[in-house]
């Protein structure tokens, strides 16, 4: 016959069991509440600054719209340092290229480089004129896509627009770089250039320039230029990048159905 002894746990024991369980879940809440904190969000602000030189028409201005990761993180702050080095490579005019750091300074810089311009030259008619304009337009765990859409003009027979997409991982904040995209680059460029010479009529043999092209090097290149969407991939080339600025830009879309097996990353 088997005895069982049930010796009781002392209430000193138990209240340290008890006390011990609630601070190891006290601890677990607050890396959860601190983790959702860090989770990064954007908000649009506004910066735009105008010429005090009279005028009645194309009046020099500067206005940029940036969206700003508001979160207190390293990866907020390197996606915003890196999107101000863009937008400051796009509207800064001056010989300097490190005077300014901020926004205020860039719009402030873009209106005395016109005016002293306008010193130089009293006769000249036409202003100056940059607008920016940035948004998300895609984000996943895995990556955060930024548009960046630009027009300046600063003389010349027209200005300088275009658009650009910034690509983040979310957890770092670091530039995801359009090779890293795919696990094969080189097929899948392969495989884009044979879609792109069927929409733009280039015959699939020959010369990629063959009908007018500006591809470096008579070589097709992918676009400096990838965005993500809900549905698929769209691959961007601004003007000169792929043909002449009177053809504008050039772009291909593909669904995510038709390339899945090419992608790292979405």
């Amino acid at each position: 016959m088997r005895i069982q002894v049930i010796t009781e746990l002392p209430l000193s024991v138990i209240n340290s069991f008890l006390s011990m369980t609630i601070r190891i879940l006290c601890v677990f809440l607050i890396l959860i509440l601190s983790a959702c904190s860090n989770e990064l969000e954007f908000s649009t602000k506004e910066f735009k600054e105008k010429s005090t030189i009279l005028c009645k028409e194309n009046c020099t201005e500067i206005k940029l719209q940036i969206p700003f990761a508001t979160s207190n993180s390293i990866a907020a702050d390197s996606i915003n340092k890196k999107v101000f080095g863009v937008v400051k490579e796009l509207v800064y005019v001056n010989e300097n290229p490190v005077a300014e750091n901020d926004y205020e300074g860039l719009t402030k810089a873009f209106i005395s480089s016109f005016e002293s311009t306008r010193d130089e030259y009293p006769n000249s008619t036409f202003g100056w004129d940059a607008k920016i304009e940035g948004e998300v337009t895609y984000r996943s765990k895995a990556i955060i896509n930024l548009e960046i859409n630009h027009y300046t003009f600063t003389g010349g027979a027209h200005g300088f627009e275009g658009k650009q997409s910034l690509l983040f991982d979310p957890a770092t904040g670091k530039k995801i770089t359009n090779r890293s995209l795919f696990k094969d680059y080189d097929a899948f460029k392969k495989m884009v250039e044979k879609k792109f010479r069927i929409k733009y009529n280039i015959p699939l043999t020959g010369n990629i320039n063959q009908t007018g092209g500006l591809f470096e090097d008579d070589t097709f290149q992918l676009p400096k230029n990838i965005f993500f969407t809900s549905d698929g991939l769209l691959l961007y080339y601004n003007q000169y990048e792929a043909a002449a600025y009177a053809e504008g830009p050039k772009e291909l879309f593909l669904p995510y159905t038709t390339i899945h097996n090419y992608l790292l990353i979405k």
